[in-house]
Formats: C-alpha cells, sequence, structure tokens
C-alpha cells in the first residue's frame, strides 16, 4: 500500500505544479488510490468528500463570507480606512502604515485574506505609489498585512480546524487575537523602520487633535464592534460559532441599510460573490476530506505518532519539525486543503507530547498562512502582483526583511506559548 499512497502523493504534487485547480489534484490523487486498490469501491469517494463538507462548523463560512462582502458593499471598509488614517496620520510610512492597521481591523470584519488583499491593491496601492512608495514595497506591504487576516476572528481557516480537530470554534477565534496583533504591531515596527530609512513621510506632521480623533472613531464604531459581539456572543452563550456567522449577516445588513449604501443589486451581486467563494472553498474541502480518509485507512497517522513519539522525546524539538515540514508544505499546497488533510495527521501527535491544543492550532494556522506570501505558488503573492502590476522578482526582494520580520513572530508564537492561550484562558 505505501507504493500506492507514494504514487497518489506524486499524481497530487504534480498536478499542483501543473497549477490544476487544488480540488482536482486532490481528487485525482484520491482516485487513483481507488482505481489501484481493488478491494475499495470507488463510490466511497463521493461518499467520503459529502461527509466531510457535512459538518455542522463549516454552515459558519458562508455566513461570514457574505458578512465580508456586505460590509465592503456598504462603505464599512472606507469608513475603517479613515479612522485607520488619523490613527496612523504622524507616523512614519504613512499610507503603509494605514495599510496594515486596516487589515487587522478588516480581519474582525471578512475573515478573507484573499479578499483583504484583492481590495488594499485596488484601493490603496495606487495611491501609495502617488505618495512616492515603491509599486514593490507597496505590494509586499498589501500582501503581508494580509496575512493577519486569517489570524484575526472570525478566520475560516479557525473554523475549518475547529470542525477537524474537534477543538472549540469559540477559544480559537479568541486564540487569534494574540498572533493577530503581533504579526500587526511587529508589521507596523518594520514599516517604520523601512519607512524612515527610505523618507517615506507621514501623512500629516501637524497634531491630531481629540476631536478629530473622535470623529473618526463615531463612523467606524458600529463595524468594529462586530468581532466583540460575535465573541461576547459566544462566551456567554447566546449563540454558538456557527449562529453568530448569521449574526454577522444580518448585522452587514442593518449598517448597510443605516448607512444607505447598501442596494438590492450590491445585495443580488454580494449572494453570487457568496456562493462563488464559498464553492470553491467546499470543493477543496470535500475533495481533502476523501484524501484524508485514505490516510486513515492507510493508518498513516497512527504510524507517524508513534514514528514521532519514538524518535523525537522534547516537545519543542517536534514544535521545530513541524514548523520546517508546514512551511514546505505551505509553498506547494493551499492552505485549506494542507488543513484539511494535515490536521488530522499532527494534531493527534502534539496531543500526545501534551501540548496545548489551542496553542498547536494557531502555530499550525499561521504556518499555513504564511505558505501564502511565499513562492513557488503563495496565493496572497499572485493576487496582490496580478493586480498592482509587479513583478514577482521585485516583490520577492523586497520581501526579504519581512520574512525575517515573519520567522521572528512563528518563532515567538512557538516557544510563548502565551501568546495564543493567554487572552483563552483568561476570558476562558
Amino acid at each position: 500500500m505505501n507504493s500506492i499512497l507514494a504514487l497518489c502523493a506524486i499524481v497530487i504534487l504534480l498536478l499542483l505544479f501543473l497549477k490544476m485547480p487544488v480540488f482536482l489534484s486532490l481528487l485525482s490523487g484520491t482516485i487513483v488510490y481507488f482505481l489501484a486498490n481493488s478491494s475499495t469501491s470507488i463510490q466511497m469517494i463521493a461518499q467520503r468528500a459529502i461527509s466531510g463538507m457535512e459538518s455542522t462548523p463549516l454552515l459558519a463560512i458562508p455566513f461570514f463570507v457574505a458578512a465580508g462582502i456586505f460590509m465592503n458593499y456598504s462603505g464599512v471598509t472606507k469608513r475603517i480606512m479613515d479612522f485607520c488614517s488619523i490613527v496612523t496620520g504622524r507616523m512614519w510610512g504613512g499610507l503603509a502604515q494605514v495599510n496594515v492597521l486596516l487589515s487587522t481591523l478588516m480581519g474582525g470584519l471578512s475573515g478573507s485574506n484573499i479578499a483583504d488583499a484583492a481590495m488594499e491593491s485596488k484601493m490603496l496601492v495606487p495611491e501609495m505609489e502617488k505618495k512616492g512608495f515603491s509599486k514593490a514595497f507597496s505590494t509586499v506591504v498589501t500582501a503581508n498585512s494580509a496575512m493577519i487576516t486569517p489570524l484575526i476572528p472570525p478566520g475560516i481557516g479557525m473554523i475549518v480546524y475547529g470542525s477537524i480537530a474537534g477543538v472549540s470554534v469559540g477559544k480559537l477565534f479568541v486564540a487569534g487575537i494574540g498572533p493577530g496583533l503581533l504579526l500587526c504591531v511587529a508589521m507596523m515596527i518594520l514599516v517604520r523602520m523601512i519607512s524612515k530609512k527610505r523618507g517615506y513621510k507621514r501623512l500629516r506632521e501637524d497634531k491630531i487633535t481629540v476631536g478629530e480623533k473622535v470623529n473618526a472613531l463615531k463612523p467606524a464604531l458600529l463595524p468594529l464592534m462586530l468581532p466583540i459581539i460575535i465573541i461576547g456572543g459566544i462566551r456567554i452563550g447566546i449563540f454558538t460559532p456557527t449562529e453568530a456567522g448569521s449574526v454577522a449577516v444580518v448585522y452587514a445588513l442593518v449598517l448597510g441599510l443605516c448607512y444607505r449604501e447598501l442596494r438590492t443589486k450590491e445585495i443580488a451581486r454580494g449572494l453570487k460573490e457568496t456562493a462563488i467563494t464559498t464553492a470553491s472553498i467546499m470543493l477543496i474541502v470535500g475533495a481533502a476530506s476523501a484524501f484524508a480518509w485514505v490516510l486513515t485507512k492507510e493508518q498513516v497517522p497512527q504510524q507517524l505518532t508513534a514514528f514521532m513519539v519514538e524518535h523525537i522525546h522534547n516537545k519543542y524539538v517536534f514544535l521545530i519539525m513541524v514548523n520546517l515540514f508546514l512551511l514546505l508544505v505551505g509553498m506547494f499546497i493551499e492552505g485549506n486543503a494542507a488543513l484539511i488533510v494535515l490536521v488530522p495527521l499532527l494534531h493527534p501527535i502534539a496531543m500526545a507530547y501534551g501540548i496545548d491544543p489551542i496553542h498547536f492550532s494557531m502555530v499550525f494556522i499561521f504556518n499555513i498562512t504564511l505558505g501564502a506570501v511565499t513562492p513557488p505558488m503563495g496565493m496572497l503573492m499572485f493576487v496582490t502582483c496580478g493586480i498592482t502590476g509587479c513583478e514577482i522578482r521585485d516583490y520577492l526582494k523586497e520581501s526579504i526583511p519581512f520574512y525575517v520580520m515573519l520567522f521572528v513572530c512563528l518563532a515567538i508564537l512557538t516557544f510563548v506559548p502565551a501568546c495564543t492561550t493567554g487572552i483563552v484562558n483568561l476570558i476562558w
């Protein structure tokens, strides 16, 4: 059977390198297994794919996707951007700082890093170039700041991870606050250092008055309340994480109607985008679930757990090995697919080492998210470069200090569990 699994892996990797859709690559590898294994009915592929998509926590995905899209159409993004401009107005880096802070705040509204990167590439990068920022620097800041979005609740990756590993999605939402803020602060410090060195100016030199801050906060206050409503409602038991998604949709629609910017045409367009985005995610979930069942049937998780526990006796050595492995995987495989295939393999091993499940989940999600900005298949890299017109080689050259910063943040998350579990233990 090992030779059959090796053949499956070769087929999947080959198709991914050929830029086939992720779900087709995973599905093709799974079909190869069933065709080569006469003792298993090929009808099981459909059964396992469908059962993988029937998880109740996954119902939250279309709701949160819709909420994020409606927020964009209702003018929320512009109001939050104006607020960010006031907050970061006197910092070195000007619009680059706005870019980072906007991604952090929008992470609590959309949960989609691709949507965030696309939006900021269109809205902010042209303005950054007019202010004197290089195209490569503007693109890199946009791609890397979009990494924060999946870490701030309600990230889609947290929902997927929680549904697979049986970890509380509500706790994962709270745990994401620490890594999200860590990455935000680290990125703002790096942007300040680079901007000061290159002479990228502040948005304004005069002092920002309290009145200006209050006036900027007022329009953004209601949208910024959404993450608090979600986490608070889950914590005190008003609704489940899945039901929180529907609450987010209603809240987004109410804001749109209050601002009088969300019309029937935008609602119809938003529903269409939601269906397309959700379908793309669920196709990957279904295909990856079928392949994960193959791995489980062949007892790969059990064998891998036994091997790791036998040869690695320190949990931090294990975490270092996992980091290196996930960084490599993230370079080639889409994040949701990697989550569904690898969580059943690595989560039980982490539990065997006595690692806190919340801590491990956030280290895992951070690693997979990091893969979105690294070559050769980083989705955020391609999305931002495609919209801004930045050359990949210029992007990679400009990214070097950002990669160093990301690896430092990963090390902090890995070896300081309080960064992920501290707020959870405080609230729960």
